[in-house]
């Protein structure tokens, strides 16, 4: 991994028309191809899926600076961000605001994420909290379904959060679509080359395997 992205990312551990047929441009391996949503999504993670295709955007700056957010529905500058950004973003699109929800569980529930003892936070910060790979993996635990960490391709749907621990200390995170290569589902997700859409599902050692579809 290029040493910029190493540092970029230890800063952080790390909206839908289905009906419309549209092509996107996305770096997958150095070369150009033509990705499209589902014409007629079945159920939300197809949605969630096409969503995620929405927010690809090459020039996103990966940017893992703390910024102060309007809450709820805030977020960062459009053309920055981070991987959880992504999810977040694409999320929005189904009208479903992590910003808000996360912000809530974990005001409850405060002693059941890591705030406190990974950063050291004493209270809830609605700028941050959702935008932190180990909160979400929380979130998601609690809120959805917590699945199986498998090889086997088929049991990663679209829609489907996927997690991964890179050099054993860069959470990261990313949206499983239905696009695939050779038979691969692809992802979306953002690692320092902006929002793009990879075959990266195995590339990682894989951590976390969530199924989230709003309370």
């Amino acid at each position: 991994m290029p040493y910029f992205l190493i540092v970029a990312l230890l800063f952080i551990s790390c909206q839908q028309k289905p009906q419309q047929t549209v092509f996107v441009r996305a770096e997958v391996q150095e070369k150009k191809i033509e990705i499209t949503p589902l014409s007629h999504p079945k159920n939300f993670g197809e949605r969630l899926s096409n969503a995620a295709l929405q927010v690809i955007d090459s020039s996103v700056v990966y940017t893992p600076a703390y910024v102060s957010i309007p809450y709820p529905m805030g977020d960062v500058p459009a053309k920055t961000g981070v991987c959880t950004d992504v999810v977040i973003r694409a999320y929005r699109k189904c009208n479903i605001d992590l910003q808000k929800e996360v912000h809530e569980d974990l005001k409850a529930h405060f002693n059941l994420y890591p705030n406190l003892k990974k950063w050291g936070l004493k209270n809830p910060d609605k700028n941050i909290d959702h935008r932190r790979v180990p909160n979400l993996e929380v979130f998601f635990s609690r809120k959805g379904k917590k699945l199986a960490l498998t090889h086997n391709r088929a049991d990663y749907l679209p829609g489907d959060i996927v997690t991964w621990m890179i050099n054993d200390k860069l959470p990261h995170i990313g949206i499983v679509t239905h696009i695939k290569k050779e038979g691969v589902p692809m992802i979306v997700h953002n690692i320092g080359g902006g929002q793009i859409i990879e075959d990266c599902l195995f590339k990682y050692p894989m951590v976390g395997h969530f199924r989230y579809e709003g309370n």
